[in-house]
């Protein structure tokens, strides 16, 4: 059999003919833009480690959040900064607390106009700066469900869409799906941290939201980054616990674990675009070594590509802008 002359060339010979061709479609609604709420703070704050990012006052949430609606980004995650900390990172499930009051905030001026996710998790509201509680020299796993349960719940009270438990303590997914069930929060989803690795492109999130271990590390909860099979049972045992969506964190160097989990499972995927992704990018950018805004696009759309149905990141913005036109 004879074939003609293949020019694969000839579906990239116009702008139309390639957009009409594009297998990948990245796009501002497949963004959840992450956004730091600080106590007490009375006006905007840089971090030197994450250009262009900053922690908000609570005055200044909704009118953050609204330009990001504006954006055509659907979801915003919120992660908060407290005044105090304590060893039960009671500010943490606060009815005050400070992502309460952001919840709160963003839900009575802006209604259902953006969905409204929220961090699970101790490191921020402990004095440790662990994911769990303490006892002695170990973080224990199940007093922490107990915390973790109350954070949830309490966000939902303040009128969270979405909860999204980092914790990796084992069992966290259920017992948050009790506890918002028997509080009545049957519609509230559950977006876990399910393969959360230890990896050093946390680094400037530290700084962000003041959250570094004050002794040891995290090496007893976090996953290693050697071992992709462990990771996939994270994966199943959320999945197992009533999970809705799972998530894959860090995100471009764990393309291979996104995949794996699209052909493994059939549940909706995120990844999230840690801070190190974001502050490498943006200081390249800085140095005038390469495009921020093709970069960005680049990298988004192959986290994309390797099976993520959505994709929290830093980047959002930048992302959305370009896309937008």
């Amino acid at each position: 059999m004879t074939f003609p002359n293949v020019r694969l060339r000839r579906l990239r010979k116009s702008k139309k003919i390639r957009e009409l061709l594009e297998e990948v479609r990245l796009s501002p609604k497949d963004l959840i833009c992450p956004i730091f709420v600080q106590e007490d703070l009375k006006s905007r704050m840089q971090v030197e480690s994450m250009p262009d990012i900053e922690r908000l006052p609570i005055k200044d949430v909704v009118s953050e959040v609204n330009s990001i609606a504006n954006l055509k980004i659907p979801a915003v995650m919120i992660f908060g900064i407290p005044a105090t900390k304590d060893d039960k990172g009671t500010s943490a499930f606060a009815q005050n607390g400070v992502v309460q009051k952001a919840i709160s905030e963003i839900r009575k001026n802006l209604g259902n106009e953006i969905a409204i996710m929220a961090d699970v998790c101790l490191c921020q509201y402990t004095s440790a700066g662990h994911c769990g509680l303490v006892k002695g020299d170990k973080i224990d796993n199940d007093s922490s469900l107990d915390v973790l349960t109350k954070i949830a719940v309490s966000q939902a009270q303040a009128g969270v869409d979405v909860v999204s438990p980092s914790a990796m303590m084992d069992g966290q997914v259920k017992a948050i799906r009790h506890g918002l069930d028997d509080a009545g929060f049957t519609d509230v989803v559950i977006m876990s941290h399910s393969a959360k690795h230890r990896s050093s492109l946390y680094s400037p999130f530290r700084d962000m939201a003041h959250c570094a271990p004050q002794f040891g590390d995290r090496k007893t909860y976090q996953l290693p980054y050697t071992n992709p099979t462990e990771a996939m049972r994270e994966v199943e045992a959320d999945i197992s616990e009533g999970v809705d969506i799972v998530m894959i964190k860090p995100a471009l160097a764990y393309l291979d674990l996104i995949a794996k989990t699209r052909s493994s499972f059939n549940i909706p995927i995120s990844a999230y675009s840690v801070s190190g992704e974001y502050s490498l990018v943006k200081a390249a950018a800085m140095q005038g070594w390469i495009d921020e805004n093709e970069v960005t696009l680049e990298i988004l759309t192959a986290i994309k590509r390797a099976g993520a149905d959505m994709i929290v990141t830093y980047l959002s913005k930048i992302a959305a802008k370009t896309l937008n036109g």
